[in-house]
C-alpha cells in the first residue's frame, strides 16, 4: 500500500489509477507523460520531520511513505541518497554572495544523480513482474540502471550512443549489462529503446515516459531541506538535458510545501548548454514544447545533450511554477567551471554537473540572484565520469604537471617556475 491517489496526464488532465495504464496517457501516445498525485493527508499520518529525525536510514528509503512504492517493497541494497550538502563560503565570497551550498550527487553508488530514479525503477519493475529492464541514456542513467540492477541480479539491456564517454561504457560492461552502442544520437538510442521495450515486453525506465522516475529524483529536494533544518533555499541551480531531474527537483519541493514542512517554493533555475538548449529557447520565446521542432544537440556536457527533451512538460512546469528560469551557458563556461568549483569546494564535477555552477556565475552577472539569498547548486555527476573533459578543463585553467628528474633540485626549480 502506498499513498498514490492517481496518475494525471499533464496534457489533458485525465486521471488514471496506477493499474489502469503502464506508463503514459493513451490519448497522447508517448507524449502523454503522467504526474503522480498523492494523498498528502495520509502521507502526513505516516511520516513527519520528527519521525525522520529518529530514522537511522540515510538513504532515499527513509522517505518511503512519500514514494510510489509499498511500505514492505524490497529495495536494492546499494546506498542511494544521503549525499552531502556542503556549505561553500569561498565559492560564495568569490561571487559576492553570502550563502551557497553544493549538493554533491557525484557521491552516489554509480557516481551520478541518476541512481535515485534507477532505484525506484527496479522496485517498480519487480512490482510489475518484469523479467528484464531497459533504458536509453547518454551514459549516467545507463550506468545507474546497470549498477542497481546488478545489485539484485536483475538483467538489463542498455541503449547508449556510441559516442558516450568510455568511462561510462566501462561501467555498463563491468556491471554485466547487455550494452547496445547505437550509431546515432541520444534521441536515436531513445527511439530504438522504446521500440525494443514494446516489442520484447521489457520494463521501460526511460525518463519522460515512465512517470515514476521523477519520483525517485525528487528525493534530492527532501534531503536538501532536511539538511538545511527544513528551511527551503531561495534558489536552486540544476543542469537540464531531458528535463527529468529538474522536474523531480520541483516535485520534491512541491510535496514538502503541500505537507507544510517548508514555507515557500524555491526558484528553480535550469541550466542548459548552448548547443543543447531546447528548453531555454522555448522558455525565452514562450514556445509550445509539444510542437517545437527538435534541435541538433552538440555539447561537451554529454549528460545534458538532448535534441528533444523527453520530460519537457515537467521541466517547463518546474521553472514556470517556481518563478524560476532557464539559463544558457557555453561549453567553454562549463569547462572553466569544473576546476573553479573543485578548487573552491573540493567537489569534482563532470561537465553536466559543473554546468549548474556555470549557470550560477552567469546569474550573478545578470542580476538574477541577490547577494543575501540562500542558494543551492546541485552537482549531478562525478568528474571521473569524463576524465578527458576534466583534463581539457584543467589545461584551460593553466594547470599542467611538472615533469622533473628525481632530485630535490628539480623540485626547487619547478616550484620557482
Amino acid at each position: 500500500m502506498n499513498h498514490v491517489k492517481h496518475l494525471r496526464c499533464l496534457i489533458c488532465g485525465k486521471t488514471y489509477q496506477p493499474d489502469e495504464v503502464a506508463y503514459v496517457c493513451p490519448h497522447h501516445g508517448a507524449e502523454g507523460i503522467l504526474d503522480v498525485v498523492y494523498d498528502y493527508a495520509a502521507m502526513a499520518q505516516a511520516i513527519s520531520p520528527q519521525s525522520l529525525a529518529r530514522n537511522p536510514d540515510s538513504t532515499i528509503w527513509r522517505y518511503k511513505p512519500l514514494l510510489p512504492v509499498a511500505a514492505d517493497a524490497p529495495v536494492p541494497p546499494l546506498t542511494v541518497g544521503g549525499t552531502p550538502l556542503y556549505a561553500a563560503p569561498r565559492l560564495a565570497a568569490g561571487l559576492g554572495l553570502k550563502h551557497v551550498w553544493v549538493k554533491d550527487d557525484g557521491r552516489e553508488p554509480t557516481a551520478s544523480f541518476k541512481d535515485r530514479a534507477s532505484a525506484v525503477a527496479l522496485v517498480k519493475a519487480q512490482e510489475a513482474g518484469a523479467e528484464m529492464i531497459t533504458t536509453a541514456s547518454t551514459g549516467n542513467a545507463a550506468a545507474a540502471l546497470a549498477g542497481l540492477a546488478a545489485s539484485i541480479g536483475f538483467p538489463s539491456v542498455i541503449f547508449v550512443p556510441a559516442s558516450a564517454p568510455q568511462a561510462k561504457i566501462a561501467q555498463l560492461l563491468t556491471f554485466g549489462a547487455t550494452v547496445m552502442l547505437v550509431d546515432g544520437s541520444y534521441d536515436a538510442a531513445f527511439e530504438l529503446c522504446m521500440q525494443a521495450a514494446d516489442a520484447f515486453g521489457w520494463y521501460n525506465r526511460n525518463t519522460g515516459y515512465n512517470p515514476y522516475m521523477s519520483e525517485g529524483k525528487k528525493t534530492v529536494s527532501y534531503e536538501i531541506c532536511e539538511q538545511l533544518g527544513w528551511q527551503a533555499p531561495d534558489v536552486v541551480f540544476v543542469s537540464v538535458g531531458d528535463g527529468c531531474i529538474i522536474g523531480g527537483v520541483y516535485k520534491g519541493f512541491y510535496d514538502l510545501l503541500q505537507l507544510g514542512w517548508i514555507d515557500h517554493m524555491p526558484r528553480i533555475m535550469g541550466v542548459q548548454a548552448q548547443g543543447s538548449n531546447f528548453l531555454a529557447e522555448a522558455w525565452q520565446h514562450n514556445e509550445d514544447v509539444l510542437t517545437k521542432a527538435p534541435i541538433q544537440a552538440r555539447t561537451v556536457a554529454d549528460s545534458i545533450s538532448a535534441g528533444l527533451p523527453r520530460d519537457r512538460l515537467k521541466a517547463m512546469r518546474a521553472v514556470r511554477e517556481s518563478d524560476g528560469g532557464f539559463i544558457t551557458v557555453s561549453d567553454e563556461a562549463i569547462l572553466s567551471a569544473i576546476p573553479e568549483l573543485a578548487r573552491a569546494t573540493g567537489v569534482f564535477a563532470e561537465p553536466a554537473g559543473a554546468a549548474a555552477y556555470a549557470g550560477l556565475r552567469q546569474a550573478v552577472r545578470t542580476g538574477q540572484v541577490a547577494p543575501d539569498e540562500r542558494i543551492v547548486v546541485i552537482n549531478t555527476g562525478s568528474g571521473l565520469k569524463d576524465v578527458a573533459s576534466a583534463m581539457k578543463a584543467a589545461e584551460m585553467s593553466g594547470a599542467v604537471p611538472h615533469f622533473i628528474a628525481p632530485t630535490l633540485e628539480a623540485v626547487r626549480r619547478a616550484l620557482n617556475a
